[in-house]
């Protein structure tokens, strides 16, 4: 029954994080003036770490007798998720609020830190999605 939960919370994570990335964000930017996807994204992110940091440490928890590496890997993905959250996004928000009063190293700090963001999902997908086929398999 824990490896049931713990491939169930693995793949709630897998899920949220890849239907975020493929449907939410491009079609938030896509239906909405620009302005308002901005901010309505960003009141997203705050809600998308807390959840998928809370999936990815069930996962980890349910899988420390089953799969110990894999709940090593999920652990480490639940905390980047919050280090995204509660380091990286104010952080982001604030080169953003700087760029957007004409502050053009702010800009640049902006696009760093966005693409460090976009790395670190990415490679958190791949993460999750490994401790998935191993769960699974």
């Amino acid at each position: 029954m824990a490896k049931l939960l713990a491939i169930l919370a693995t793949a709630a994570t897998f899920g949220g994080m890849l239907f975020f990335a493929a449907v939410v964000a491009p079609l938030v930017f896509a239906r909405l003036p620009a302005p308002s996807a901005g901010a309505f994204i960003r009141q997203l992110f705050p809600v998308y770490y807390l959840v998928m940091a809370g999936c990815t440490a069930v996962a980890a928890v349910l899988s420390t007798t089953i799969a110990p590496a894999d709940a090593l890997t999920l652990a480490g993905v639940s905390v980047t998720f919050l280090f995204a959250r509660l380091v990286m996004l104010p952080r982001i928000d604030q080169a953003r609020e700087r760029a957007a009063r004409g502050d053009p190293a702010a800009a640049a700090r902006f696009r760093l830190l966005h693409r460090l963001s976009t790395v670190l999902n990415a490679i958190q997908l791949i993460a999750v999605t490994l401790a998935l086929i191993r769960l699974v398999g």
